[in-house]
């Protein structure tokens, strides 16, 4: 056999012994994704840290989708505690042969607490839990040691806080006057609202001789707020106001004013001040 002929077997030989999977891109989806899987398991998973510790409790921020580590020791209880009146449903883990869980609750009324209390039976465990509650699912990662095992765990809440924040803002801004120093029979209520019954069509509009205010439902905020304009000697301008709470205040009065959202086929809802006959009531 020529050099040749002996180099073209050995390759051909080479070939054929390639592993099959090399070549399936079939078979090499699943180790990609559970490479993909891993990386984002570990990017999810919160580790105690000192700073965190409250005495011996350490206190987590609550994330939805985040994964806690919990280290526990054999002969070492870990107390898993929830939200001051937050209702347990369901504990589940991945291993229930070796780690022993059980929950209990303490307090009463508004401050009862649920307690899921864990304990492996050997270090160098690891397996996951899930508890399911009233207000939110918790993931956990459970690990054992044969040293160090955290007496408890519980956590902040900082989405609810803001909401919080945001609601006692709101109710504020409603207590306030819009306008303060106003007396009620200064206000003329003389105008009329026209148009489609949009979510974000007034509910009135009203001036006190010098500024007028147009009334939208409480829902306003949460939805998109319509630009101001005004229809003053046959054209339309654009006009600046302020928002205070659901009204728009504008800093002068006018006859004709319209609220537009969208484009060609924008739609419109029509403000237009009222003639005043005798009587004070509109002619």
């Amino acid at each position: 056999m020529t050099p040749l002929s002996s180099w073209s077997a050995f390759a051909a030989a080479a070939f054929v012994a390639l592993p099959a999977f090399a070549a399936d891109p079939a078979k090499r989806q699943p180790m990609a994704a559970a490479a993909t899987v891993e990386r984002a398991n570990r990017t999810a998973t919160i580790a105690p840290t000192g700073a965190a510790f409250v005495n011996a409790n350490q206190v987590y921020p609550f994330a939805d989708g985040a994964i806690y580590q919990v280290l526990t020791a054999p002969e070492r209880i870990t107390d898993i505690e929830l939200q001051p009146g937050e209702a347990l449903g369901a504990v589940a883990s991945g291993d229930t042969a070796r780690w022993l869980i059980g929950d209990t609750t303490s307090g009463s009324g508004e401050g009862k607490r649920s307690h899921v209390l864990v304990k492996p039976f050997a270090p160098n465990l690891r397996t996951n839990l899930i508890i399911t509650t009233d207000r939110r699912t918790y993931h956990l990662t459970l690990a054992s040691t044969r040293g160090a095992s955290m007496s408890a765990l519980s956590w902040t809440y900082p989405a609810e806080g803001l909401l919080a924040l945001h609601k006692a803002q709101a109710e504020r801004d409603q207590a306030q006057p819009i306008a303060p120093g106003i007396s009620p029979d200064q206000l003329n209520f003389n105008y009329a609202v026209t148009g489609p019954a949009t979510a974000w069509r007034p509910l009135r509009a009203f001036d006190d001789g010098r500024q007028t205010f147009i009334e939208f439902p409480p829902a306003l905020g949460a939805g998109e707020a319509p630009p101001l304009f005004l229809l003053d000697h046959g054209g339309v301008q654009l006009v600046n106001y302020r928002v205070s709470g659901h009204y728009y205040i504008v800093d002068r009065l006018f006859e004709t004013a319209e609220l537009r959202i969208g484009g060609k086929d924008a739609t419109t809802v029509r403000i237009t001040k009222q003639a005043v006959g005798k009587g004070g009531r509109p002619s």
